[in-house]
């Protein structure tokens, strides 16, 4: 399937939440995608197995949407050691690597044949690295971003970005900051809030305050 021009520079993102497997279909369907891009470090779900991969996958075949795994080159949770910091995932270090810019061009050659809609578990785009790390990075590119809400309307990213900026106290004007260093800004502090935390070493963390 070819697409049109016209939607050939648009990227979708979805969170499967705690929908029904027929809901999240209907959603994808109702929006015509054609390819759903996972962006999950795990293609698992404990609480939701509706959404485990091997339910998935068929259960997208057989309404004509392609699985593509990219949790491996998009997912949020790096087992590099040079992205992490202190325990935590870094954003902005993940962005640099040449396994998360292959995840990128991956969504970018597949945009021309299919309708991507990148899919995560967080309902709230805000609230998830789908948006804060991936879609930060394809919209420098001039891809346009549409994020599919939990009840089937659309909100544009920068629509997005203007919560996010509410949440986090950020004034949307200000007299010395341009718009754009602040739109920067607030991805950068939600980033380092929501981003991965190495139990194992927040943990070793933890025992040297202990013993100190």
């Amino acid at each position: 399937m070819i697409l049109d021009n016209k939607n050939m520079n648009e990227v979708f993102t979805i969170g499967h939440s705690t929908h029904t497997i027929d809901r999240f279909v209907e959603l994808l369907l109702m929006h015509a995608i054609t390819a759903l891009c996972d962006v999950r470090s795990s293609p698992y779900s404990k609480y939701n197995p509706q959404f485990n991969r091997e339910v998935l996958q068929p259960e997208l075949k057989g309404h004509g949407i392609v699985y593509v795994y990219l949790g491996k080159e998009l997912g949020p949770r790096s087992d590099d050691p040079t992205c992490t910091k202190n325990g935590r995932v870094r954003y902005d270090l993940l962005a640099k690597t040449d396994l998360f810019q292959e995840g990128l061009n991956r969504v970018k050659e597949g945009m021309t044949s299919y309708c991507i809609a990148l899919m995560c578990a967080e309902k709230d785009p805000i609230l998830c690295h789908r948006t804060i790390l991936v879609c930060r990075h394809l919209e420098t590119e001039g891809i346009k971003i549409r994020h599919i809400l939990e009840d089937g309307s659309l909100e544009e990213n920068g629509d997005s970005l203007k919560r996010l900026m509410q949440l986090l106290k950020l004034q949307e004007q200000d007299l010395f900051t341009p718009p754009e260093d602040m739109m920067q800004r607030a991805y950068d502090i939600q980033g380092e809030k929501i981003a991965h935390v190495h139990k194992d070493e927040s943990n070793s963390g933890e025992d040297r305050k202990r013993r100190t």
